[in-house]
């Protein structure tokens, strides 16, 4: 190469930098593929990274550009003075959100394992401390709240966490462009964190999880990438119609504040008769005998449940800290088993309305600081996403499972419920697969108050019902 090529090499690439610095730029200078990629909204941005990134756009050296910078724009830490530079409001309503605060979930798990009350008010995963309950939840279940940090710029369904308003609001990570961001929320940025627990987004695709040390689990050739066995099941109609989870939950539901909502079943707004209002209307004038069941009673074709579950505390190991993001000492051990999916029990809410109930803990609980293992039963409604054609008769007015006796034989005898369980009694007297019992004097503990299992005259009234 010629003295006269790099001269002219050296002089194009310098007026190529004055001419970005005086667009007001220099990040430029080094970031060129990441000016295209934007989505309208945020065109603006491809000559304005501070707005969203920091750092300094004025500087010559690295140094000095990435002084203050924000590598991931979006985590709740810094959402205030990047989003919500345009978007305040919203990153207000995030920031209180159940999403980032988990209140439901602290809430009902304080209550449940430690016993006794709890202020409502401040049950949240930022106020967790280190008793047997929280403990639980710092080192098991807060990694999926939306205050966790986002460390790299890829997406992974099934093992995604956290990331704040980037967690939803990037759908790719393309290697030669910008990411663009977009209200388009796509159903593999709701799956990582709702692929457990309730495993809505599973259902919702057809897919149950089911146990690996059973013969069918063995067996089950679906894996999901982080090695749980699924087998498949029908899926939601409107999953197969194309409906994404953002056609029902919009903005009201994903970012209701916790002011508002304490637990997620408040905070959902969407509603079966806000598109199938005809067939509500007439549902209700043709058929008052069932004028108490949510739509999804009669329509969810299966719900995913599990009835064992031990939990035991090992002050002697360490384990990861969602909070503290760091290994601290103690773990939880958990054994999971017996998987279900199946059509659930009946059960009352707080509304008088009858709906599905799954176990939320049939569990035995271990700590050094008590003096016995606890045992703790309790049932959650849910809506399992598993809408399809209507349930039989028999499948309700003849099944021991829908009234929350479990498996067995059942029968009214001279208005008397019979019934004879399949399932080993444990140590409250109700078998292991049980909610109550046929008079209601054992069981019956649900997640939230003004919850209960059928009551034995709703049982008698329901196996008294004609098929013929």
């Amino acid at each position: 190469m010629t003295c006269r090529t790099l001269l002219f090499l050296s002089f194009a690439i310098g007026a190529i930098a004055c001419w970005q610095s005086a667009n007001g730029n220099t990040c430029n200078d080094c970031h060129i593929a990441q000016r295209t990629g934007f989505a309208a909204a945020h065109a603006f941005a491809a000559n304005g990274c501070t707005v969203c990134h920091g750092g300094n756009d004025q500087s010559r050296s690295q140094e000095g550009s990435h002084a203050g910078m924000r590598g991931f724009p979006g985590l709740l830490d810094n959402a205030e003075q990047s989003c919500g530079s345009c978007h305040a409001d919203k990153v207000a309503s995030v920031a209180d959100s159940l999403m980032n605060t988990g209140h439901g979930m602290v809430d009902v798990t304080r209550q449940l394992v430690d016993g006794g009350s709890t202020s409502t008010a401040h049950a949240s995963l930022q106020s967790l401390g280190h008793g047997p309950a929280d403990s639980m939840l710092r080192k098991l279940c807060a990694s999926c709240h939306l205050g966790q940090d986002k460390t790299a710029h890829d997406l992974d369904p099934v093992n995604d966490r956290g990331g704040g308003c980037l967690a939803c609001h990037i759908n790719s990570y393309p290697e030669q462009q910008h990411p663009a961001l977009t209200r388009d929320v796509s159903d593999a940025r709701c799956f990582g964190c709702h692929s457990r627990s309730a495993r809505i987004s599973l259902s919702y695709a057809g897919l149950g999880e089911i146990d690996p040390d059973t013969a069918e689990g063995r067996a089950a050739k679906l894996r999901l990438p982080d090695g749980r066995h699924v087998e498949r099941k029908p899926a939601d109609v409107h999953f197969t119609a194309g409906m994404t989870c953002t056609a029902c939950h919009k903005g009201t539901d994903l970012m209701s504040a916790a002011g508002e909502a304490i637990h997620q079943r408040d905070a959902v707004a969407a509603r079966c008769d806000d598109c199938h209002a005809v067939e509500h209307a007439e549902g209700q004038v043709h058929d008052p005998v069932h004028g108490r069941l949510e739509c999804a009673t009669c329509h969810s074709q299966w719900a995913p449940q599990c009835f064992s579950c031990h939990m035991e505390y090992d002050a002697s190991d360490a384990q990861w800290d969602h909070i503290e993001h760091r290994e601290t000492p103690g773990r939880w051990h958990e054994q999971r088993g017996d998987f279900r999916n199946e059509p659930g029990a009946l059960g009352v809410s707080e509304n008088d309305r009858i709906e599905l109930f799954v176990p939320g803990m049939i569990m035995t609980v271990a700590h050094p600081d008590w003096d016995e293992e606890k045992f703790v039963r309790a049932f959650a409604p849910i809506s399992p996403h598993t809408i399809g054609p209507a349930r039989s008769c028999e499948s309700c007015h003849r099944s021991s499972v829908a009234l929350g006796l479990g498996e067995g034989t059942i029968q009214l005898l001279d208005g008397e419920v019979r019934f004879t369980p399949t399932q080993p009694l444990l140590r409250d007297g109700l078998p292991a697969d049980a909610w109550t019992n046929s008079d209601g004097s054992l069981g019956g503990t649900a997640a939230r108050d003004h919850q209960r299992p059928l009551n034995a005259e709703e049982m008698e009234a329901v196996l008294a019902v004609p098929l013929d």
